[in-house]
């Protein structure tokens, strides 16, 4: 059959051809595509309804007893408090801006400084550098109902603990490879952990996983001033402690040595709701060891939300602080930094442009 070529490109002809395409695809096409939209929408519910179950299977959230503030934690886990170097060879740390609460107290009578970060809500994967016990901290560690993690110890120390005093994991027994060592890291500061790790062990040493610890007072908190301002705590370089109070943020952000408080696991600077000067006499005890009277009471300052409140301290199951009406001073929700000083030390404040 010979096809009229002339014929079917007849103007007329292209015309009606358009014509008709035109209806089929509104009509035909177009029907069809609707109902495509439909599955869509219908699609897109099915995903917004997954969603929505999954966020009512997602684990709940627990409130910390520490900080006061909700996290994605098991419910009563007990807190873990790892000594940490405070030397500036081993900074920055990692870990330390993960802690709920961090005691700095000297392990030398104006001298060096240490650290013991207690963790519950948060689960660094790696923590350290790892240190020597002290029994100051040791008493610490108990008010908080913490497990104990650290690397060796004073003689004092030592004695202590193999009373069994407290639950401990020590580095230099190792157990369940819950240390390591980075070959990177200058010793005595390149000793290592990670929360998980930690875990295993206490589990595997069948230690008490439930949390007695009393738990804080708390409160929301606004800030109570618009001056941003420095406390300068003075503890001897390169262990000088400055925070300065941000009152857009409503926090204290750490500086030691003259630089920021870095985390190295985050990169960010050490950012707290809460800090507590704690004034307590400290003793040189043979050779370069010392003890700090910190199981009475004694006086303290709260710094939160901006304002400056004297206190006193008193241990009784955990530490306690008390304003000038004789009244608990409860925390502003978020983490808390506790510095502790000799009664004479100087604290300084700064205001900041």
């Amino acid at each position: 059959m010979k096809i009229n070529y002339e014929k079917f490109l007849n103007p007329k002809t292209v015309i009606a051809l358009i014509a008709v395409l035109f209806f089929a695809y509104f009509f035909g096409f177009g029907s069809k595509m609707t109902i495509q939209n439909e599955d869509d929408i219908i699609s897109d519910y099915n995903i917004q309804s997954q969603k929505t179950n999954d966020k009512e299977n997602e684990p709940d959230l627990f409130a910390s007893n520490i900080t006061g503030e909700k996290c994605l934690s098991e419910k009563d886990k007990r807190p873990v408090a790892v000594m940490l170097a405070a030397d500036k060879v081993a900074r920055p740390l990692s870990g330390i801006s993960s802690a709920d609460i961090v005691f700095e107290m000297p392990v030398i009578t104006d001298g060096i400084t240490r650290y013991m970060a207690v963790f519950l809500c948060e689960e660094p994967k790696e923590i350290g550098s790892i240190r020597s016990a002290r029994v100051d901290f040791m008493t610490l560690a108990k008010s908080m109902d913490a497990i104990f993690v650290h690397w060796g110890g004073s003689s004092f120390a030592l004695d202590e603990l193999k009373k069994g005093v407290i639950d401990n994991i020590d580095a230099l027994l190792n157990p369940y490879d819950t240390f390591f060592r980075k070959k990177y890291v200058r010793p005595p500061h390149n000793g290592f952990t990670s929360y998980e790790k930690i875990k295993n062990a206490a589990t595997k040493l069948k230690f008490r996983q439930t949390n007695n610890f009393v738990g804080f007072l708390h409160e929301d908190g606004k800030s109570q001033t618009n001056q941003r301002y420095d406390i300068n705590i003075g503890y001897p370089y390169p262990y000088n402690v400055k925070f300065r109070y941000s009152p857009e943020r409503n926090s204290y952000f750490r500086f030691v040595g003259g630089f920021k408080e870095v985390d190295r696991n985050t990169n960010k600077q050490v950012e707290v709701k809460n800090l507590v000067v704690l004034k307590a006499i400290s003793l040189q005890k043979q050779g370069q060891y010392n003890d700090v009277q910190i199981e009475n009471s004694g006086d303290a300052i709260v710094y939160k939300n901006g304002e400056i409140i004297p206190a006193r301290w008193e241990k009784k199951d955990r530490y306690y602080f008390y304003d000038e009406n004789k009244k608990e001073i409860p925390f502003t929700k978020g983490k808390i930094w506790i510095s502790i000083v000799q009664p004479n030390q100087p604290i300084t404040i700064k205001n900041v442009q």
